[in-house]
């Protein structure tokens, strides 16, 4: 799948969150989403990018944004990596990688001489029609909330 671009209309997703409940982008109509995308759960980068929007919740919430993170990991892997970090907003499940294809964020990567198939740490900005604002692709954990922020100011 092509990578989307700011301007482009969010596709939409259905997935289970990290209680078992079924959470799709139109739960989300009326208000900003930082939807961000995450290789495995409580894995260094990814709880650095995690505790990061955690703790960005408050600012964000008063901008209007809300936010959720989707990697492919169960969910009863995501509710341990909430509970453990006191997260407190949606982990979403999938674990067949539709989504991620869907937003660009599944694609070829390489580790220590290796190419595989896997989530590209990105971070989407999305407004209240579901229309996407802002886009990083290969985002660094830190920067998810900053790069954010950048367009709500």
């Amino acid at each position: 799948m092509a990578q989307l671009q700011a301007g482009d209309k969010a596709p939409a997703f259905s997935l289970l969150d990290q209680e078992g409940n079924r959470t799709s982008l139109a739960d989300f109509k009326g208000r900003k989403l930082l939807l961000y995308f995450y290789p495995k759960a409580d894995t260094p980068g990814c709880t650095k990018q995690a505790c990061n929007v955690r703790d960005a919740m408050a600012p964000l919430a008063e901008a209007g944004v809300t936010a959720a993170g989707i990697s492919p990991d169960e969910p009863k892997k995501q509710k341990k990596f909430d509970n453990k970090y006191d997260l407190g907003f949606p982990l979403l499940s999938d674990p067949d990688h539709q989504v991620a294809q869907a937003y660009g964020a599944w694609g070829e990567k390489s580790m220590y001489g290796k190419t595989y198939e896997g989530i590209i740490r990105s971070s989407f900005l999305i407004d209240e029609t579901g229309a996407i604002l802002q886009v990083s692709y290969k985002v660094k954990p830190q920067d998810t909330v900053p790069n954010a922020r950048e367009v709500l100011c």
